[in-house]
């Protein structure tokens, strides 16, 4: 779906949703490492009630996947953020909506109902993130995801190029691309202006540069420690999972503080060009932790053998992010969610069923090809 959702719009759009950092050498990375994790079938196996239907912090989901925090999704089209939140809460997959959003958590809560996840970005402000924390509270979101990879904003080289940035600052040659994508165009007209949603109320009368600076502040912090993270998770009454962690030192620090659960990323290679691919830290991770955290994963997934890959190496569930923005870019509103939901499970049940394999649960080291040395990370 991504050559079609590059023809449909405009290249800065584009670019803003498939590059990373640097020379992207860590997407590059995320996808290799997938692509060299071999699945060993077992044969004669009954597989006839293969299913892909998980149980995850004390909820049963139609698939061991869900949709990833994504800011600004609505630059793809107006209403993205909502159509991934409807969809997500009629296929039974979770919807984990972003700090930097452009639907609040009022406005997204009533569509996603229970199957609503909240993604914090902790921020420099303590009392601008503990009021999201309330919000999402009174929303009633049972799960919180608190991004801590970002202590500074990354250099992402095409959104600067296309001056895609906040203020934005659009070259010549970006307008013009945009003035040959009338449907997107007239689409973005009509849809007003996105925002983060999340932070209308606390600086909405700001300059461009002082929201800009402010914004920074709230997405990025290089103060950020392991004392501001368990001050939230005694603030924090549910299940939380801490998001960005890729050291296993890391993740066992998120297990002493009493995280729930992790999730191996390295921000699907946007934020450091030379982390490593998460999937290839993920069975090293599993060894440490142990069953002490649930272990989620994201970047560079994009099949349901890539889910099956990951499940195999230690995670117990996965996030994907620009997988869902290309369906909704390529199919519209209404078809796109649903399409890369349906091609995920039918994929990844496939996948199972040729492993003879019936349950997503039953998915680990033995699999592998060539076995792993490491001892059982399942």
């Amino acid at each position: 779906m991504a050559g079609a959702a590059r023809r449909r719009l405009p290249r800065a759009i584009f670019d803003f949703i498939e590059g990373g950092a640097g020379a992207e050498i860590a997407i590059a990375r995320n996808r290799s490492r997938f692509e060299q994790i071999a699945l060993m079938p077992q044969a004669l196996r009954d597989c006839a009630a293969a299913s892909a239907e998980v149980t995850i912090f004390g909820r049963r989901y139609a698939a061991p996947f869900g949709v990833a925090p994504m800011g600004f999704a609505d630059l793809v089209r107006p209403g993205t953020d909502c159509a991934l939140a409807r969809t997500a809460k009629a296929q039974n997959i979770p919807y984990v909506l972003s700090t930097a959003a452009t639907t609040s958590i009022e406005t997204i809560q009533p569509i996603a109902q229970d199957n609503l996840w909240f993604q914090l970005y902790p921020g420099a402000d303590e009392a601008i993130a503990a009021g999201l924390i309330e919000r999402a509270l009174k929303a009633g979101v049972t799960t919180l995801v608190v991004t801590i990879d970002i202590p500074v904003p990354a250099k992402r080289v095409r959104d600067l190029s296309n001056g895609l940035a906040i203020p934005l600052r659009p070259s010549l040659r970006t307008i013009l691309d945009v003035s040959r994508h009338p449907a997107w165009l007239l689409r973005a007209a009509l849809g007003g202006r996105p925002g983060m949603a999340n932070f209308i109320g606390d600086k909405g009368s700001m300059s461009g540069l002082a929201h800009a600076e402010f914004v920074s502040r709230q997405l990025s912090c290089p103060a950020l420690d392991w004392g501001r993270i368990e001050r939230i998770r005694k603030a924090w009454p549910h299940h939380l999972v801490i998001k960005g962690i890729l050291n296993p030192s890391d993740a066992l620090a998120a297990a002493r503080i009493g995280a729930d659960g992790i999730v191996v990323s390295n921000h699907g290679g946007r934020q450091l060009d030379a982390a490593p691919a998460p999937i290839e830290v993920l069975p090293v991770i599993r060894e440490a932790c142990g069953d002490s955290l649930t272990l989620l994963l994201d970047s560079g997934v994009r099949t349901g053998d890539d889910i099956a890959r990951s499940l195999a190496s230690g995670a117990d569930f996965v996030l994907l992010g620009r997988s869902f923005l290309f369906a909704v870019a390529a199919l519209g509103l209404s078809q796109g969610p649903t399409a890369i939901i349906d091609m995920l499970k039918a994929e990844l049940v496939n996948t199972m069923i040729h492993l003879g394999c019936s349950d997503p649960a039953e998915l680990g080291q033995d699999f592998l090809w060539p076995q792993p040395s490491l001892g059982a990370n399942r």
